[in-house]
């Protein structure tokens, strides 16, 4: 199924170009989270006119994208968590739990989909997590994961 892109997305494509993709995935994807258009003749016509609004808007996000990797690309985050003797959490660390302590900590709101962590983080120790927020913008920043105090 053809689709035209709205938005710049990694491995996939820019703005305004017409990819060939999987009909489920343009449906329940790119089409329901308005990432792109079927590929008509009226809305290649209407893409083509839209480009440059479609571009501004893809700089500002990536300004804003910018801005949040600048206040903190690098930092070190330390979370609480339950755990066994042998340092295994009792589950595991989510994006939401990340997304929220960033929240906390730098008052930045970061969607948990951004949140990528690199291997499962199951145990106490260090983990480096990537969070991409644009196309071009990502970054990694590290989670401290220590155990929490345990009354008994």
């Amino acid at each position: 199924m053809k689709v035209i892109l709205l938005e710049n997305l990694r491995k996939i494509g820019s703005i305004g170009e017409i990819i060939d993709v999987k009909r489920g995935f343009a449906r329940n994807f790119l089409i329901a989270s308005k990432k792109a258009l079927y590929a008509s003749k009226e809305n290649i016509a209407e893409v083509k006119k839209i480009k440059i609004e479609l571009g501004k808007k893809d700089a500002e996000k990536k300004n804003q994208a910018q801005k949040i990797l600048d206040q903190i690309k690098g930092k070190e985050y330390t979370i609480k968590k339950l755990s066994t003797e042998n340092k295994e959490l009792y589950g595991s660390v989510k994006p939401t739990e990340i997304a929220k302590l960033i929240e906390e900590n730098d008052k930045l709101e970061i969607k948990p989909s951004t949140i990528q962590p690199i291997t499962e983080i199951k145990s106490i120790g260090k983990f480096k997590v990537k969070i991409i927020l644009h196309s071009e913008v990502d970054f990694e920043i590290i989670i401290n994961v220590i155990a929490a105090e345990t009354t008994q």
